[in-house]
């Protein structure tokens, strides 16, 4: 339930036209789908970020860091907090080519950075064109594709620490690992990180930028929402195979299917409800417990009550 003197606290810190209330999540997932933010916050600055936390700590209301949406599922119910969203005034890069140094922030589509660094002859970082997210939520996952990740390329990350401090540290310290960090599971806030790029031919770059977007969109469903691979791989298989091999190829719960091209991703094939992709997510799990004795994890973060 919203309370309009808690959103008009917001409105002070950020700019009223920062501020929504009852805003659709459908507007901000890759999914499309999930139902209403209470409160939908997109600050300008650090101090405003450190003061909207401070201010749900000081009234017990809950909050949640989304850049891109491209890794969430919203519940039907949506979501009885704030959203506070790092958009485009913490999108953005600088690039020092005398050291092929790129400083990245948070807020930037990863993809349109990846072409942007390629355009000016720098990379290989090219595997990372066609991930939908966020840099910051690329960071926070050490996402990857291709044979690439993050920790590659990556050399150093800012951060907005739990207790209000700026925080930088070098990569080798941040647990980077398959799908995960210390960011991951943590209330830290990814701010900007360092790319170290070697200089390359951008007619190369940029030929391999469109040879992996043909191979995708051959190989994976481009063509319907979804949040891209939904379950992590399974050490010694292939999530796909796994649930291809179930028998589960196009199998559809209301609005959600597994593709038909590519058994990795879950797609809202036709106006799926949260509820109808969370009840696929659970029947591939457990067919693929029954027939292979394998635990799927997913890759997908839930949000709010399912």
């Amino acid at each position: 339930m919203v309370n309009h003197e808690f959103a008009e606290k917001l409105k002070q810190i950020a700019g009223a036209e920062q501020v929504s209330v009852q805003e659709p999540m459908a507007k901000h997932t890759t999914f499309r789908t999930g139902g209403l933010s209470d409160y939908f916050v997109s600050p300008s600055e650090i101090s405003q970020i450190r003061d909207i936390i401070d201010l749900c700590h000081k009234e017990e209301v809950p909050y949640y860091i989304i850049g891109n949406g491209s890794n969430l599922l919203v519940s039907d119910s949506g979501y009885r907090g704030v959203m506070i969203h790092l958009g485009t005034a913490f999108a953005g890069y600088e690039l020092d080519e005398e050291s092929g140094v790129a400083a990245v922030r948070a807020g930037a589509s990863l993809g349109g950075v990846v072409r942007a660094l390629s355009r000016r002859g720098y990379g290989d970082f090219t595997w990372a064109a066609g991930i939908p997210g966020s840099f910051g939520g690329a960071v926070v996952m050490n996402a990857g594709a291709y044979g690439g990740e993050m920790k590659q390329v990556l050399t150093e990350v800012t951060w907005l620490e739990e207790d209000g401090s700026v925080v930088t540290a070098p990569a080798d310290e941040l647990e980077l690992g398959y799908r995960t960090s210390i960011f991951k599971h943590s209330r830290r806030i990814v701010l900007e990180g360092k790319l170290k790029l070697e200089k390359s031919s951008p007619e190369e770059l940029i030929g391999r930028i469109e040879e992996l977007n043909q191979k995708r969109k051959e190989k994976q469903p481009l063509e319907y929402p979804s949040a891209g691979s939904t379950f992590k791989r399974p050490e010694g298989y292939f999530a796909g195979k796994l649930i291809e091999d179930s028998g589960l190829k196009g199998y559809r719960l209301g609005g959600a299917q597994v593709s038909e091209k590519h058994c990795g991703f879950v797609i809202n094939r036709d106006n799926a409800t949260a509820a109808d992709l969370y009840a696929l997510f659970q029947h591939i799990k457990a067919v693929v417990k029954e027939k292979f004795q394998v635990e799927m994890e997913l890759e997908v973060e839930l949000i709010g009550e399912f």
